[in-house]
């Protein structure tokens, strides 16, 4: 009987999860209506007593992301003033939903990354993540590869979609 040999492992296949680039990260957010006059008007002294009375250490060493879930106008001072109370804690902070914070997120890590590493390899774009990894960032990451690889795919690698073939 013959040995089960792994063939995914022996191929030239290098992988990209693009989930791992953000699963440390926790990102917490930050709902302005909660610091306003029956959540739609900011009175700036009341503002700014409810800012100087939060509690801040609940985002030590987090990132946390700022917005306003209803259509109060506010003024950016209002939003510095938060980045005043928060940067002594927080990782980093990012404006809007969290949705936007993570994109924002993955675009900071996937610049940082050495993308020159994968030239001319057959890479794989992962594609079965614990959290949703957004379509924008999968294009992202294309043009960050497509200049270096010699193959592109994205899902599995046992189950993959080819995206691009250098030469083509």
């Amino acid at each position: 009987m013959s040995e089960i040999v792994n063939k995914v492992k022996l191929s030239k296949l290098v992988t990209v999860d693009l989930e791992k680039l953000i699963k440390d990260q926790e990102i917490m957010e930050l709902d302005l209506k909660d610091f306003l006059f029956h959540g739609m008007i900011l009175k700036e002294k009341e503002f700014r007593e409810k800012m100087d009375a939060y509690n801040w250490e609940a985002y030590k060493d987090t990132s946390l992301t700022v917005f306003c879930s209803t259509d109060a106008i506010i003024p950016k001072w209002a939003y510095m003033l938060v980045v005043q109370h928060a940067n002594p804690f927080v990782n980093e902070l990012f404006f809007g939903p969290k949705s936007e914070a993570m994109t924002q997120l993955f675009k900071k890590k996937i610049d940082a990354m050495n993308w020159e590493s994968y030239s001319g390899k057959y890479v794989l774009l992962k594609g079965c993540s614990k959290i949703d990894v957004p379509a924008e960032i999968y294009m992202y990451a294309t043009q960050k590869l497509l200049p270096h690889v010699k193959k592109l795919m994205y899902g599995e690698a046992c189950s993959n979609v080819p995206v691009f073939r250098a030469g083509n």
